[in-house]
């Protein structure tokens, strides 16, 4: 099963939940010069979002979020995972989360619709060395 994996750091950013929120936020990142491996926005409440930002400079993302006035909240650990996208390739994943006794609290993946896929791997912050040296990393 051909895959890569990477430890990568993650931050919250809390915003209001309206139109155009999330493209205001990405776009002021990116014209700053931050690029996300991943991102996700889900709802906390009524009108309120939680952003997740992946970035590949936490450094780059901590200064950009200063000058567009962004509160982060991390960094926090999780592993990046991308592969050949073939059938079964998350299930080996997390076999060997499973048999290093790891618990995944929570993931998030899609394919790329070209035999490819991107997978976010959250795991408890005592548990990341392990879940590292059980895939790999």
């Amino acid at each position: 099963m051909p895959f890569r994996i990477q430890r990568v750091d993650y931050f919250y950013a809390t915003v209001k939940d309206q139109p155009g929120a999330a493209f205001q936020i990405l776009s002021q990142l990116s014209g700053l010069g931050v690029n996300l491996l991943a991102f996700t926005a889900v709802p906390i409440g009524p009108n309120r979002a939680q952003l997740a930002l992946f970035p590949e400079d936490r450094g780059k993302l901590a200064r950009a979020a200063a000058q567009a006035g962004l509160v982060l909240d991390g960094p926090h650990p999780a592993l990046l995972v991308q592969g050949d996208d073939e059938l079964g390739a998350l299930a080996g994943v997390h076999q060997r989360l499973f048999e290093a006794g790891v618990d995944v609290y929570a993931s998030s993946g899609v394919t790329d619709g070209r035999g490819a896929y991107g997978y976010v791997v959250y795991v408890r912050e005592d548990q990341v060395e392990q879940a590292s040296r059980a895939l790999g990393v």
